[in-house]
């Protein structure tokens, strides 16, 4: 499992749904940095895309309408979440300005991304184990501060610890036998 590599380039807006200052649409993939020069033009133009470097420029549709003025950041796999090439482009929040950009990444060849599909391909690139995955989930849908004290625990891995301690303890008890 660890190490798959996807043929295909997802996209979604990773900010909550409404009204906010900034929103952000994510895309992961082998075609997510010829994306990110299909749609971005940098008020610099001339300078190289740097990983993990925020640049700031325009998004626009291929008919040069302007969409909106963003930052935008490439990051080049595997030193990403999901160890594949990602994009982040931050547009002012609005819904339709949002979609407006989604649907101009789509066009440019990426595909929508389903629920937790991001997390899904860190875990299958082994980025994440299993209890990460699922403290991701925890995280989100935590409701109390005790809840997302545990969550962030298990996202730093305390509970894949403690199961690798008993999992070692019960190897040494087999040998024994």
């Amino acid at each position: 499992m660890a190490g798959r590599q996807h043929s295909d380039t997802i996209a979604a807006i990773a900010t909550p749904p409404g009204v906010g200052g900034i929103g952000i649409i994510r895309i992961s993939g082998p075609a997510a940095r010829f994306i990110l020069e299909a749609v971005f033009t940098p008020f610099r133009p001339g300078t190289s895309l740097k990983s993990h470097q925020l640049r700031y420029g325009t998004v626009s549709r291929a008919d040069g309408t302007l969409l909106d003025e963003v930052l935008a950041v490439y990051m080049q796999a595997p030193h990403t979440y999901t160890r594949e090439d990602v994009v982040e482009l931050q547009s002012h929040g609005s819904y339709l300005v949002l979609n407006a950009i989604l649907g101009e990444v789509l066009r440019q060849g990426a595909r929508p991304a389903e629920p937790g599909e991001f997390t899904k391909r860190a875990f299958l690139a082994g980025r994440i184990d299993l209890t990460r995955a699922e403290a991701i989930i925890d995280l989100l849908q935590a409701k109390t501060a005790a809840g997302t004290e545990l969550a962030a625990g298990q996202l730093q891995g305390r509970l894949f610890e403690r199961v690798e301690e008993i999992r070692q303890a019960l190897v040494a008890v087999l040998a024994g036998l």
